[in-house]
């Protein structure tokens, strides 16, 4: 078990005072059989009007707040402690179906499991279909060859052809950009994959959490110098659903803690809303810490 403390705080700046803010964020990690949540708080300021709560259609946690007076900055702290309990990653490997086989069984199986994981096997806006992405998937998903290892080999294939540079794309920078200029971020490289994975008929969903990253030998870990990570899991009909990091190019095991689950980032975006009034030239900063505990 591996116990973590993750600390995110978003800042936004406006040139003009703000009359009104409607606001969603998806800060809280995911109570699930690999995860327990000991503790999540969130502080808002200037402190809103109103606040709520509620679970989307994903399962995810939403917090709502509304803030109806003038403020030219808005900062939203979210504080998390969990705790990580995850089998070891060789097991999807030897033991996971052929990708055929996974295919077949997933159009077929009307369990709730099986339901939920249809719908991730559909295009959704930001991962839509694209020809030359199910090509590049077919070289790792020859006859018979199990999913988990076949996923394994796209996600290595991916992090080798494919540049991670923070400077190449924003949020809204279409798929097919990412993939014919070969540069990105974990956002890209997982929508990648989940296109990869679609166009050979396996459900893929998109998942969003922090990862912890450990400074070089000798020097200490820079405070704010974390970030949100994201990776995506693939539907095994046998083992659930089995997670993969092409950022990476690993299986996450204890490093990673997950926030949420959807269709692609769209669905799942940390903090979004509408603002009334500000200006032009809005500025945010977003700082995380991913603390280990034990």
């Amino acid at each position: 078990m591996t116990r973590y403390r993750v600390t995110h705080r978003t800042d936004y700046t406006y040139p003009q005072a703000i009359t009104r803010g409607y606001n969603e964020a998806r800060l809280a990690p995911r109570a699930t059989a690999a995860q327990r949540v000991l503790r999540h708080e969130v502080t808002i300021h200037p402190y809103p009007a109103y606040h709520s709560e509620r679970t989307d259609y994903f399962g995810n946690g939403v917090l709502h707040f509304t803030i109806q007076h003038p403020h030219s900055r808005l900062t939203v702290t979210a504080v998390s402690e969990v705790e990580l309990v995850r089998p070891a990653p060789e097991l999807g490997l030897e033991t996971s179906v052929a990708w055929e086989q996974a295919v077949s069984a997933t159009r077929e199986d009307h369990s709730p499991a099986g339901l939920d994981a249809r719908q991730h096997l559909l295009p959704s806006p930001l991962v839509p279909h694209l020809p030359e992405i199910g090509d590049y998937a077919r070289a790792s998903f020859t006859t018979g060859r199990p999913v988990a290892d076949a996923v394994a080999d796209l996600m290595g294939r991916i992090y080798t052809d494919f540049t991670y540079d923070p400077t190449a794309t924003t949020v809204t920078t279409p798929l097919d950009r990412v993939f014919r200029e070969r540069r990105g971020v974990c956002q890209d490289f997982a929508h990648l994959a989940i296109g990869c994975l679609r166009a050979m008929g396996l459900a893929a969903r998109y998942v969003s959490g922090y990862l912890e990253t450990v400074p070089p030998p000798g020097q200490e870990k820079l405070r704010g110098a974390d970030a949100s990570h994201a990776w995506f899991a693939v539907y095994d009909p046998r083992l659930g659903w089995l997670d993969f990091d092409p950022t990476n190019n690993v299986v996450p095991v204890d490093q990673h803690v997950t926030t949420a689950w959807g269709r692609d980032y769209g669905d799942i975006s940390p903090l979004k809303g509408i603002i009334f009034g500000g200006g032009q030239g809005q500025q945010s900063e977003v700082a995380v810490d991913v603390e280990r505990l034990d």
